[in-house]
């Protein structure tokens, strides 16, 4: 099944003014209802198209692996041309991975782990070179804080990635700051991608005002530009056409629509995307979590005690207000966040099922579904800060130098 054609940036923003819908922005997730975002709606407004089982069935084929369980849950749900990525697979030809991080706190929270969980797997899976943005220059724009210092945590933040197992051999991460000065074919790329979108535009995407520094208003053209495999002569050859996959949460993919209109007027590739859902707040699904809130999520420095006490302390439940008509009556899967969360981490569909069933039915409490949470990330946070404390600041300048990649081109 081929991807259904883009609805335009301007198109899905006239449809965000409804007062029924979702907000989801690349600063803003807001829903009205406690069990998240309307993610089959968010794919008709957006034009994406869903992931079903024949394009999972058609990746299985192709590279003999299982489905990453992040695909079975409908975690990453949507997508846009991944069927022209694996068309070029069963052709044995290349493509390349990027994804990034926008760094503003010292320390990343689970939610930041997805997209690098499934990137990992995905760069697993299918061989393929990864490239790492730092967007560094946004926080800087978007926070209260100084370049030096947002560049500082880019750094920090590349332990985290670096800790998730990535190839060095594979895998270039880049902080905007340092990359951009030092690479003449990613600015030219950039400049191009400016020339070619109008203020009026990016104010209709982005919801820009007047009063938006120009900063804030040229920066979109910055994250669009490791779309192109041209940015990267190191890596590609100085090719131009090498087809670039990108999976991201999907309060990213208004970036990604305006690199897609722009591509053809470039003579390149449109991008091709995969989008997750939202990792929920402790506090329930109605948003997404912020770095800047300390109780919104667990964090991947945090100890074991600090994990339990949020769990224990923050995470919304959906089960009943006494143990008598919880046995009675059961929990609701749908808004509580333990299970959710154990959909993202817990492998083992059997043992997820079984949980569902009993905390539904009432046979399992509130807080032994916290405390099957607690052990899971409790190993799983306890195992990436072993990981991390070997990432020393020599390392990271290693995955971050200019350098060419395990790839012939």
């Amino acid at each position: 099944m081929a991807s259904e054609a883009d609805k335009s940036s301007e198109e899905v923003q006239k449809s965000l003014t409804n007062d029924d819908e979702d907000i989801v922005n690349p600063w803003d997730v807001v829903s009205s209802s406690a069990k998240g975002v309307d993610y089959s709606k968010l794919i008709k407004r957006f034009g994406s198209t869903e992931i079903d089982k024949e394009l999972m069935d058609r990746m299985v084929k192709l590279t003999g692996k299982p489905t990453h369980h992040f695909l079975r849950r409908g975690i990453f749900f949507s997508h846009r041309d991944m069927h022209q990525i694996l068309d070029l697979v069963e052709k044995k030809k290349g493509f390349y991975l990027y994804t990034g991080r926008g760094p503003s706190s010292e320390s990343m929270h689970l939610g930041h782990l997805i997209p690098f969980i499934f990137t990992k797997w995905l760069q697993d899976t299918f061989d393929v070179p990864l490239v790492i943005q730092m967007t560094d220059d946004e926080k800087f724009l978007w926070k209260d804080l100084t370049i030096e210092e947002t560049n500082k945590l880019a750094h920090e933040n590349a332990k985290d990635i670096i800790a998730c197992g990535f190839d060095k051999n594979k895998t270039f991460i880049f902080s905007d700051v340092e990359y951009i000065s030092e690479s003449t074919e990613f600015y030219k790329m950039m400049c191009k991608i400016q020339k070619l979108v109008t203020f009026n535009q990016v104010k209709g995407i982005f919801g820009f005002t007047d009063s938006d520094s120009i900063g804030k208003i040229s920066f979109p053209a910055i994250q669009a530009t490791p779309s192109f495999s041209s940015a990267f002569p190191q890596i590609f050859n100085g090719k131009k056409d090498v087809p670039c996959l990108i999976p991201c949460a999907i309060d990213q993919d208004p970036y990604f629509r305006m690199t897609r209109d722009v591509a053809p007027r470039l003579g390149l590739l449109k991008p091709a995307l995969l989008h997750s859902t939202f990792f929920p707040a402790l506090q329930g699904a109605h948003g997404k979590m912020s770095a800047s809130d300390p109780n919104s999520s667990i964090f991947l420095t945090d100890s074991d005690e600090q994990i339990k006490t949020k769990i224990n302390k923050y995470a919304f439940s959906g089960g009943k207000p006494t143990e008598e008509e919880h046995r009675k009556h059961g929990g609701n899967c749908d808004i509580d966040v333990s299970y959710q969360y154990l959909t993202f981490f817990m492998e083992d569909d059997a043992k997820l099922a079984d949980i569902k069933s009993r905390y539904t039915s009432g046979k399992m409490l509130t807080g032994e579904l916290k405390q099957e949470l607690t052990n899971v990330l409790q190993k799983l946070v306890g195992e990436h800060r072993e990981r991390r404390l070997n990432v020393t600041d020599d390392i990271v300048n290693e995955y971050m130098k200019s350098r060419k990649l395990k790839f012939e081109y």
